[in-house]
């Protein structure tokens, strides 16, 4: 918000990590935004709009695409033609490392949470969780899967793009928001969160 790194004068770029990802999302490798808004574009309407089967779709592709590629491996030894440029398709143990790191990190995350609201009995923690929950669930609702992910990719492509270009304006907008918020979040916590009953320290050492 106000006081964000962003806010403090980093890039948008650089708080999306500044490599390719970044580029395509701001658009700096527009060919990049470009496939990707249209493929997006293309399996919504396929099987949004037209209906389209996903398994029979993928199984189609992925068929019509190992016929070309044995054909094109048959040929190529009788024609003495190169071979399909094909890249070793193997993962490597650090990529499993990261991947696993990274999980690591949310499932830790998400038991911590589940043990505030349980074992804590942390009662804020538990109607933040209800009210995302609530939130998810009432989007959920109103499009289907699919729908939303398409809709995030939209987003992603955009938001960016134009957090970027008009940034001081957003920041200062939300840092007004942020303190309105944070207001309301204080009055909510003396009048109604204070007063209840919580557990006491010794209560959840005994427990």
């Amino acid at each position: 918000m106000g006081d964000s790194s962003l806010a403090l004068g980093t890039s948008v770029h650089k708080a999306l990590g500044g490599g390719s990802v970044a580029d395509v999302l701001l658009w700096r490798k527009w060919r990049g935004g470009a496939v990707m808004l249209v493929s997006a574009t293309t399996m919504w309407y396929l099987f949004e709009v037209a209906g389209y089967n996903f398994l029979t779709f993928v199984a189609n592709v992925l068929l019509l695409l190992i016929v070309i590629l044995f054909l094109w491996a048959k040929s190529a030894s009788l024609l003495n033609r190169p071979l399909p440029p094909i890249p070793n398709m193997e993962i490597s143990e650090r990529t499993i490392g990261i991947v696993a790191d990274e999980l690591q990190i949310w499932l830790n995350c998400v038991l911590s949470i589940a043990h505030d609201i349980t074992i804590g009995r942390n009662l804020k923690v538990f109607l933040k969780v209800a009210l995302s929950l609530w939130f998810v669930s009432f989007i959920g609702s109103l499009f289907n899967f699919l729908t939303l992910v398409y809709i995030g990719v939209i987003l992603i492509l955009s938001v960016p793009l134009v957090y970027e270009k008009y940034q001081p304006h957003i920041d200062e907008k939300l840092s007004v928001a942020h303190r309105v918020f944070q207001e309301q979040c204080r009055k909510l916590d003396e009048t109604v969160l204070s007063k209840l009953p919580l557990p006491s320290n010794k209560e959840k050492k005994m427990q």
